[in-house]
């Protein structure tokens, strides 16, 4: 308890930025929700079939998984609030949509006719006599579909959109339970409140609802507009992956950037998502920066080249084939590496090694038939992951998915035997943990570095330069020792990344 208080307490500027942003993608979801559901559901309500054909299709879009989507609109709309605007009013049109539909339907056939009979035209029926009638019903329905937003909407924190959902994640990635139970419970919290103020609206008179519903609406996204019209400074955005080790990479970046005399405002991104999120965002210039690895540029990111030849383990080849390879594909530029090679490992538990004897992946052919890997979807779909130690090692063991920041929680706990994991994870000390030695040379070298598209090296070369004190710089014992500072000791990323600079003479003055 103490723990989460103090965690509350220190991190209650961050936790009322990211309530703010949740609220706003909330409720700009919510009104675009409703002014595409409700004339709708207004049009197809004399025709039936159409009516039950759209109320179909309507709950089929409910059930794409929101992961799913996220990823069929990173590119085409990029990343950010734009895609999870998006996401939103997917699941947020059936609830009103039917609430509409049900709440005019609905209304008794005799006062419909007593309408007519008073010459209305159908324009002031609907305004005089069946929208306060149903109004009830309609608010009913936008209060379940806003509930729905706000709990959804913590995925939003995968594609950079902020929210709480950045609480949520930055709690499992660093085994920091205060930071997911804030994150949880203030979106829990929100929903509450939420769904209180609509249920009031349901009682209050037609005028009064609609007021009041208007006003919680449009309050956050005149906001928003007026950031948008606000005069602003040059930004650069630096975005880093999920977990500790990018988000230190990340400030270390700002700093030498803020260092390099840049009048920009450079904004960072933290746990943003995994690296085709990135890469769709740096290709779309929705950011700047962000540190890559070699091993992942020549596996995932590109296509190799007809004259490529075998990498090998060379890092330097390696690099330079990456550098190539993104600059002829992609015109980006991938600066100088660090000397660190954070490399994928295969894991199991100490005590589990030494009892069994192994000590190499090959190893793992003795008891191939007991063997429960917990590995990554990228792991599992990689060839220098499971399907390389399939390959290369002939193993073929049974696996499960699981969440990246989970797998070390489930090795310890004993519900798998051997995770996927990368050589610098301070969860390899932290759990006493062994790194099986990769003795067919499978995983290729993976040293970091910034990338950026080449028209923006172009335009800032001091920034370039700044990043470049980096080149062959924090070996792997630093690293392990930043990231176990961070994740166990619950340091802050930023005066981590502060502390190796200043200590290794990278920043004036340290």
């Amino acid at each position: 308890m103490n723990n989460f208080i103090q965690t509350l307490v220190a991190k209650q500027s961050d936790l009322w930025l990211a309530i703010w942003q949740h609220v706003e993608i909330s409720l700009i979801s919510l009104l675009i929700a409703i002014l595409i559901s409700t004339p709708l559901a207004l049009a197809v309500i004399h025709h039936k079939k159409l009516a039950s054909i759209l109320t179909q299709i309507t709950g089929v879009l409910q059930t794409i998984p929101s992961l799913a989507l996220l990823g069929l609109l990173i590119p085409l709309v990029g990343i950010g609030t734009v895609p999870a605007v998006i996401a939103l009013v997917v699941y947020a049109i059936l609830p009103i949509f039917t609430g509409t539909l049900t709440g005019i339907t609905g209304i008794d056939t005799s006062l419909e006719e007593a309408a007519d009979a008073f010459g209305m035209t159908r324009t002031e029926k609907l305004l005089r006599v069946e929208f306060p009638l149903a109004m009830p019903t309609i608010i009913a329905g936008i209060r379940q579909a806003l509930v729905m937003i706000i709990g959804t909407a913590t995925l939003a924190a995968l594609i950079g959109a902020g929210g709480l959902g950045d609480f949520i994640l930055l709690g499992i990635d660093r085994n920091n339970n205060a930071m997911t139970l804030i994150g949880a419970i203030a979106s829990a919290l929100l929903a509450i409140v939420f769904s209180a103020a609509i249920y009031l609206l349901q009682k209050s008179k037609l005028r009064y609802a609609l007021a009041t519903l208007a006003l919680i609406v449009l309050f956050p996204i005149g906001a928003g507009v007026y950031r948008i019209v606000e005069p602003a400074p040059q930004t650069i955005t630096i975005a880093g992956k999920m977990g500790s080790e990018p988000d230190i990479l990340i400030n270390m970046y700002k700093d030498l950037i803020n260092q390099a005399d840049t009048r920009d405002k450079v904004v960072l991104k933290p746990n943003f998502g995994q690296t085709a999120f990135l890469f769709n965002a740096l290709k779309g210039n929705q950011i700047d920066i962000y540190p890559e690895f070699t091993g992942t540029v020549l596996e995932s990111l590109v296509k190799p080249l007809k004259t490529q030849k075998e990498i090998g383990t060379n890092p330097a080849t390696l690099y330079q084939y990456a550098k190539l390879d993104l600059s002829q594909q992609f015109h980006m530029t991938y600066l100088k590496p660090m000397a660190y090679n954070n490399t994928y490992a295969v894991v199991v538990k100490k005590s589990y090694g030494k009892a069994h004897h192994i000590s190499t992946i090959s190893d793992l052919q003795q008891v191939e038939s007991q063997i429960t890997g917990g590995f990554d979807l990228e792991f599992l779909d990689r060839m220098d992951g499971y399907k390389g130690l399939q390959s290369k090692y002939g193993l073929s063991f049974k696996t499960q998915s699981m969440d990246p920041d989970l797998r070390y929680e489930a090795l310890n706990a004993g519900k798998v035997t051997l995770t996927d994991g990368y050589s610098t994870d301070s969860q390899i000390r932290q759990f006493n943990l062994t790194t099986l030695t990769d003795n067919q040379r499978l995983f290729p070298t993976y040293q970091g570095a910034p990338l950026m598209n080449s028209n923006f090296a172009k335009r800032n070369p001091r920034i370039v330069h700044a990043l470049n004190a980096l080149t062959n710089k924090i070996s792997e014992r630093d690293m392990q020792e930043m990231n176990y500072e961070v994740n166990v000791q619950q340091k802050s990323a930023a005066s981590v990344a502060k502390h190796y600079l200043t200590s290794h003479k990278l920043l004036r003055g340290g």
